[in-house]
């Protein structure tokens, strides 16, 4: 029998089934090694009624994790227990080797093919999904609450130059875009409800409608949704980049918590421009409101005013500029840590800046909702 031919052999000791190991076991033979060890007329070939419980090294001159993977993958294959095998008279180095590649063995097996889930299993993930992206939002949103307290309890805390630049970036860059979108909303809430009101002769309703419509609902509701838009996604992107360029660890690195540097100066900007921003959709949009309701109603500047005061009690203003800072912190919070969750790849950042303008938006519909219904149960 050829040296090739004893690398490996099997015979019984103490009643257990013992696989010698001799000569060189390296990655140049894994061929020859894996048709010795499996072949038909191989230890672990054929129909073997026990397969091997120890491992003897006594012969064996050199192994490489190469073999020792090809060897132990042999082994699992022919039903020996891996955890259980015994090594015996094994070198030292030898003996680490193996060591060391049994222990990484069960991350080098392959994953069964993926199956293709059926509509349940579909449902069943996107809500496991959604219940571990909400917890997330929950364990972020108390993180923030936890260190906007801190910059109560010490406002030296606050990083003031970060704050104002926020300030710049997300209120008064905001207002152009504001001020158009609420203007042309109250346009066209004019025109639609002047189209009803015409056939019964009521035009100076007109009013009426739109000052409740654009101060309690849709001015907070829409520059809410266009802030979900443009300062969310900005949050996002930003912290994602930031997290991309390892920005966010040097922070770390530094001793400096970043949420207390990033995330906090995003949120308070946020809260404290969003009412401003109402305000200033309120406006536009009764604006737009007075001049086609001119133009299509006959419906002068200064009746319009005038009805405006009869119509519009202070406390429907009040409701739509209350609901602005619970839209912005949801907005900040949702898009600050949909930035820091970004993983170490640019399409992360896309698809986090994507995801963080659906989540806003939806956040702002639904809270919207609730207020609605908190409002009519209180009856205001």
């Amino acid at each position: 029998m050829g040296e090739a031919q004893r690398q490996c052999w099997v015979d019984e000791q103490d009643g257990r089934v013992v696989l010698h190991l001799g000569g060189a076991w390296a990655l140049a033979g894994l061929r020859e090694l894996s048709a010795q060890l499996s072949g038909p007329e191989g230890p672990l070939g054929g129909s073997r009624p026990r397969p091997p419980q120890r491992l003897d090294g006594r012969a064996l001159q050199h192994i490489d994790t190469a073999a020792a993977l090809l060897l132990l993958g042999a082994l699992a294959d022919a039903g020996t227990d891996l955890a259980q095998l015994e090594l015996q008279h094994f070198d030292a180095r030898h003996g680490r080797v193996l060591e060391v590649v049994r222990k990484r063995y069960a991350e080098t097996t392959t994953a069964p093919p993926h199956r293709p889930l059926d509509v349940l299993g579909r449902c069943g993930k996107a809500t496991a999904d959604m219940g571990q992206l909400l917890l997330g939002h929950v364990e972020f949103f108390g993180r923030t609450l936890a260190e906007i307290g801190r910059v109560l309890a010490n406002p030296r805390l606050l990083r003031v130059h970060e704050l104002f630049a926020q300030l710049g970036q997300v209120g008064v860059n905001a207002i152009p875009v504001v001020v158009l979108v609420t203007f042309l909303i109250g346009v066209v809430m004019a025109y639609m409800l002047g189209l009803q009101a015409e056939r019964f002769g009521a035009n100076i309703f007109v009013v009426d409608g739109v000052a409740l419509g654009m101060t309690r609902e849709f001015s907070p509701l829409i520059v809410a949704t266009i802030m979900a838009g443009r300062s969310g996604a900005a949050f996002t992107a930003q912290l994602g980049t930031m997290k991309l360029t390892e920005e966010i660890d040097a922070i770390r690195t530094l001793g400096l918590e970043p949420a207390q540097v990033l995330v906090v100066p995003r949120v308070l900007a946020l809260v404290l421009t969003l009412p401003l921003l109402v305000f200033v959709g309120n406006v536009a949009g009764l604006a737009g409101a007075a001049m086609m309701a001119n133009a299509t109603l006959d419906i002068t500047p200064q009746v319009f005013v005038n009805r405006l005061h009869l119509a519009l009690a202070p406390r429907h203003y009040v409701i739509g500029l209350s609901k602005a800072p619970v839209f912005a912190l949801f907005i900040a919070v949702i898009g600050c840590r949909m930035g820091m969750s970004v993983s170490r790849d640019t399409r992360s950042i896309g698809i986090n800046t994507t995801s963080t303008v659906v989540q806003g938006i939806v956040a702002v519909i639904l809270l919207d909702a609730m207020f609605a219904v908190f409002f009519q149960e209180l009856d205001l």
